[in-house]
């Protein structure tokens, strides 16, 4: 049962699930865009490079959340200062992941699936090696998944990629169940989004332990 949801189930529910949302969230694609045209200048789509299925890299899609005067290919966790790009409307998208509803496109062309590991960044290389010691490159980066419901963005890349282990290990319908429904009391808690990338939280304390 498990094999026949890997191979053919998953897929085919996916599909449906982003089809539907982009229909139904169309209202809310239309008013974010407006919003991020009435507060700054440039597109309303952000494109990114990352890591995907076996490795090979795609064009990921977000709402745009930042200046357009930012540096260009630098990812937001190794800006010296990512506040200071962040906009007003960018600092909401982020807080509750709205700014992730365009990858709904990206689920339907098949580089992405609605649970799985999330997409590595292009220069992510150590969290792509570490993957590599779990299988967790040979699926389907995720919109969310198993690391994004037990820390996000302060978890340690050794950490996060165990986690996205176990969900391979783990994977099956009820499991994926399980990460969605958890994924969306997140979302409502807002836990684990730290502006400066992987780990940050932990760097943090340390800090305020040194200063101490």
């Amino acid at each position: 049962m498990h094999s026949f949801y890997r191979s053919y189930g998953k897929r085919a529910i996916d599909f449906v699930l982003s089809g539907v949302g982009a229909i139904v969230l169309l209202p809310v694609f239309l008013i974010i865009a407006v919003l991020i045209k009435l507060e700054s200048k440039g597109p309303v789509f952000f494109r990114q490079k990352r890591v995907g299925l076996h490795k090979k890299n795609f064009s990921i899609m977000k709402f745009r959340t930042m200046r357009i005067d930012t540096p260009k290919d630098m990812p937001t966790h190794m800006l010296a200062n990512p506040d200071q790009y962040i906009t007003k409307v960018g600092r909401f998208l982020r807080k509750t992941s709205l700014d992730e509803l365009p990858q709904i496109f990206n689920i339907i062309k098949g580089e992405m699936a609605v649970i799985g590991p999330r997409p590595a960044l292009w220069n992510q290389d150590d969290l792509v090696a570490e993957r590599d010691k779990y299988g967790a490159n040979d699926i389907l980066p995720g919109l969310t998944g198993w690391a994004q419901i037990n820390g996000r963005d302060e978890l340690e890349i050794p950490i996060k990629a165990k986690l996205d282990g176990e969900y391979v290990k783990k994977m099956s319908f009820m499991f994926d169940f399980k990460c969605f429904l958890s994924t969306i009391i997140s979302i409502f808690k807002r836990d684990g989004v730290v502006e400066g990338g992987t780990g940050e939280l932990h760097r943090m304390e340390q800090d305020k332990a040194v200063r101490k």
